[in-house]
């Protein structure tokens, strides 16, 4: 089911049996694996690739170089990030272009969840089951089944 009414779908998307996707969504470049559902207002760019049985709530940025495994949860106005030292010009003062930066990937992990308003920043893993509490920011890898929260994200216990 994909509302392409009220929805920016570019024709070099992948997607896979029963994607379901919402109003609102922006998707071009990326896959997207069988069964995901994608909510409102959710921002999928090139070179990210979803598994299946995931499910992205609304408000959520999911950027280039993201790669998020099968049965993944992704709380509401989730951030990735794919820069991590992001300016908005060159040192000659002409706006940057993608040749002007260094996308570093992030990768979460099969059965993962991320809470709501979490920001992931670019170059760690989430691993394997683990949890990220809602309004966390995630500065390093989290261990498969652990559950982390806090700013900067740390260990709380074990899922």
């Amino acid at each position: 089911m994909v509302n392409a009414e009220f929805s920016r779908i570019s024709p070099d998307v992948k997607l896979g049996q029963n994607v379901k996707i919402y109003a609102f969504v922006n998707l071009y470049g990326c896959e997207i694996g069988d069964d995901t559902k994608v909510g409102t207002f959710v921002e999928i760019q090139k070179g990210s690739r979803i598994g299946s049985r995931v499910k992205v709530s609304s408000h959520t940025f999911i950027c280039e170089g993201v790669t998020i495994e099968d049965e993944v949860f992704i709380g509401h106005g989730v951030m990735f990030i794919n820069d991590k030292y992001p300016r908005a010009t060159t040192e000659e003062g002409q706006l940057q272009t993608e040749q002007d930066w260094v996308c570093t990937p992030t990768l979460i992990k099969h059965g993962a969840s991320i809470g709501s308003n979490a920001t992931i920043l670019c170059g760690v893993t989430v691993g394997e089951k683990a949890i990220v509490g809602a309004g966390s920011v995630v500065t390093r890898d989290v261990p498969a089944g652990a559950v982390v929260a806090g700013n900067p994200a740390r260990p709380i216990r074990k899922s």
